[in-house]
């Protein structure tokens, strides 16, 4: 996939959607987390990156209310958030593909997709418009599955991801989260997610982007914050690094000259 012709050098907005300021997460004598922060504003694709045990899939679960965090502080539009539940997050339009996809094996494709966000008309499941409406959002996504009535548990990994991704792109209303989105998708289903990542943030959706691919932190983020030890060492706009840059600042290699942003 080529590069988009978009500005990735500022956010779509001067607007902070999410904010993260030194969250703090233990797990016995395991520090994941030792003063994590970000900034995430409206409309923008900002990645995040570091290296495995860096604390990424931590922040992630801290900022969704999957986990709470030892300590910190999370705002979301401005306003301080206590998250108890994944639940919290939803109801404020924040949506999330786990590295686990969080899928129903045993259910069919149009039944995942609609799991937890059932339509009934007068008190009964209205499959009919369920199925209708899956339809509708895989052909918009261009997700290739062979059928909505065929069970997750027979889909490839990379037909997996992409449901996923359909799911949480559906119902995520100001961010959508993606943790490793394309790692087992191949090249044309890589493509049309990145341009489904577009595509949102031209819609005024932001994206939280958790990949290793640094050539992917360069064709789809405005901004990237790279994590190391648990903590996050620099934000940079993408317009002025690049992928070696990335991995000596994950590596530590390169000592960066902020931290945050």
């Amino acid at each position: 996939m080529t590069a988009a012709t978009t500005d990735r050098s500022t956010p779509a907005t001067g607007q902070v959607l999410l904010e993260a300021s030194e969250l703090y997460k233990s797990f016995g004598a395991v520090r994941a987390l030792e003063g994590a922060s970000i900034r995430v504003f409206e409309g923008e694709v900002h990645a995040l990156v570091g290296d495995n045990g860096a604390g990424k899939s931590t922040f992630v679960r801290c900022l969704t209310g999957v986990q709470a965090a030892d300590r910190g502080e999370i705002s979301f539009q401005g306003t301080p958030l206590v998250m108890t539940d994944p639940n919290d997050a939803r109801k404020r339009g924040i949506e999330t593909v786990y590295q686990n996809l969080a899928l129903i094996e045993e259910l069919t494709v149009w039944q995942n997709l609609y799991l937890d966000r059932e339509i009934t008309r007068f008190g009964f499941l209205d499959r009919n418009q369920m199925k209708t409406k899956s339809q509708d959002i895989l052909k918009r996504l261009d997700v290739n599955v062979p059928s909505i009535h065929a069970k997750v548990q027979k889909m490839s990994g990379g037909q997996r991801q992409c449901i996923a991704i359909a799911r949480a792109v559906n119902w995520g209303s100001n961010l959508v989260i993606m943790d490793e989105p394309t790692a087992a998708l191949g090249v044309r289903e890589t493509a049309a997610v990145e341009r489904l990542i577009n595509n949102l943030c031209q819609d005024g959706i932001a994206v939280l982007l958790i990949t290793h691919d640094m050539d992917q932190v360069l064709r789809c983020a405005n901004r990237v914050t790279v994590m190391r030890r648990g903590h996050d060492v620099t934000t940079r706009d993408v317009s002025t690094v690049s992928p070696d840059d990335l991995v000596g600042l994950i590596t530590g290699a390169i000592q960066p000259e902020s931290r945050g942003g």
